[in-house]
C-alpha cells in the first residue's frame, strides 16, 4: 500500500495503473470463488469492469448508483447517468463493492442502501484504490491501495485516458 500527502507546498502525483496493480493483488486476496463483483458509478464500475477481466472471470460485474440514496440528492439532482445493475441475485450473495477514492463515507452509504434494496447479501466488503481519509461516517475499506491526505478544498477522482489507461484528476473544489 502507498501512503503519500499533498498541501500547498508540493503536488501530488499518483500513478493509477500502479495502483491498479495493487488493488489487483489485493482483490484477489479478499475474493472467494462466488465472490461478486460491484462497482460504484463511475470510478468503481470501471475498476470492477477491468478486475472482471483481468481475473478471468464469466459474466459481467455489478453497477451501483448512490443517485437515488445520496443525502445531498435534494442539491444535486440524478447527477450520474449510470443506473444500478446486478446481473446475479443478491440474496446469500458474498459481494465486494468497488470504489475508486473513498472520502467522507457517504457514497457508500448510499450505495449500502441501494443494494439492499435488490436483496439481503450474505457479505458486503469495500475495496478501494484510494482512502483519502476525512471519513464522516463509520465506514472502513477491507483494502485500499494507497492512502492519500489532499486539502478538504481537493477532490481526486478516477478518470481513462484516450487509450484507456487509468489517470486520476485533481481538482480544487
Amino acid at each position: 500500500m502507498t501512503t503519500a500527502s499533498s498541501g500547498e507546498q508540493g503536488s501530488l502525483v499518483l500513478d493509477a495503473e500502479a495502483l491498479y496493480r495493487e488493488l489487483l493483488r489485493g482483490v484477489r486476496s479478499l475474493r472467494e470463488p462466488h465472490t461478486r463483483l460491484a462497482g460504484i458509478a463511475s470510478g468503481g464500475a470501471w475498476l470492477a469492469q477491468r478486475l472482471q477481466q483481468d481475473l478471468g472471470l464469466e459474466g459481467a460485474p455489478g453497477v451501483l448508483s448512490s443517485a437515488m440514496h445520496r443525502d445531498d440528492f435534494a442539491q444535486r439532482g440524478l447527477a450520474s447517468s449510470a443506473h444500478t445493475a446486478l446481473p446475479f441475485d443478491v440474496n446469500g450473495a458474498d459481494i465486494l463493492v468497488l470504489d475508486d477514492v473513498l472520502y467522507t463515507g457517504r457514497t457508500v452509504r448510499a450505495v449500502l442502501n441501494e443494494l439492499y434494496d435488490y436483496g439481503r447479501p450474505a457479505r458486503v466488503r469495500l475495496a478501494v484504490l484510494v482512502d483519502r481519509g476525512g471519513r464522516e461516517l463509520p465506514v472502513q475499506p477491507d483494502f485500499a491501495a494507497a492512502r492519500v491526505t489532499l486539502p478538504a478544498s481537493q477532490s481526486l477522482a478516477l478518470a481513462r485516458n484516450d487509450g484507456g489507461s487509468f489517470v486520476f484528476q485533481v481538482k480544487e473544489a
